[in-house]
């Protein structure tokens, strides 16, 4: 009697399992259906092409800066009487023609490294032969290097180009680099015209401050 009851017992007690591993069967595939039918969630952006599209492209930035000191440059050059190219402070400095030619020839450089183009040595077109005319030319010029540099990809910001690495000396220099260093020389030779202007009595305008001519 005892053996039958214990017969029983163990049967009820596998129906239970057995009703119970088909309850999860049907879950299971009732859930894996589920799934099948709902698209892939996509993929996160790569950290690479993330971090491209958030870094700005460093030629827009130099633009900016060469935009501002070029009309500068500009103001001083235009403060230079016009009829005294041949004027000159010391026998060793330059005459006042040939050194604001030498803003015009720079931007023939800074387009080179731009556009990745730059060869050396270095080779000029012959300077404008007036100072009228040497304005007129860098002012165009400087809008031909912003338009380059503002349509410049960011890759070729670190492109190296061929310039002078030392005396008698040829080095490969990023362009950006070299940018940098052109608009410096321009800041550079800007503050040497600004004394030719005073000296030969033009009109030294406001270049980081107030001036004689231009008080604040």
């Amino acid at each position: 009697m005892a053996a039958k009851k214990k017969a029983r017992v163990k049967a009820a007690r596998s129906g239970k399992k057995s009703a119970a591993s088909k309850a999860k069967g049907k879950v299971a595939r009732k859930a894996g259906s589920s799934q099948r039918g709902k698209a892939a969630p996509k993929k996160p952006a790569g950290r690479r092409a993330v971090r491209a599209a958030q870094v700005p492209n460093p030629w827009n930035a130099w633009a900016d800066r060469f935009e501002r000191e070029a009309a500068t440059t500009l103001r001083v050059m235009r403060g230079f009487p016009s009829d005294q190219g041949a004027f000159q402070p010391h026998p060793r400095s330059s005459s006042a023609h040939r050194l604001i030619a030498t803003f015009v020839g720079e931007q023939g450089i800074l387009l080179g490294a731009i556009r990745g183009t730059l060869q050396m040595p270095l080779s000029f077109p012959p300077p404008p032969a007036t100072i009228d005319e040497c304005i007129a030319a860098f002012e165009g010029a400087v809008k031909e290097v912003l338009a380059e540099a503002r349509s410049a990809r960011p890759e070729s910001h670190s492109r190296t180009v061929p310039f002078f690495g030392g005396p008698q000396r040829v080095a490969r220099i990023p362009a950006g680099t070299l940018a940098n260093i052109l608009l410096a020389d321009q800041i550079h030779h800007r503050g040497q015209l600004s004394v030719y202007n005073r000296m030969a009595g033009g009109t030294v305008p406001s270049i980081y401050g107030p001036s004689a001519d231009e008080p604040w």
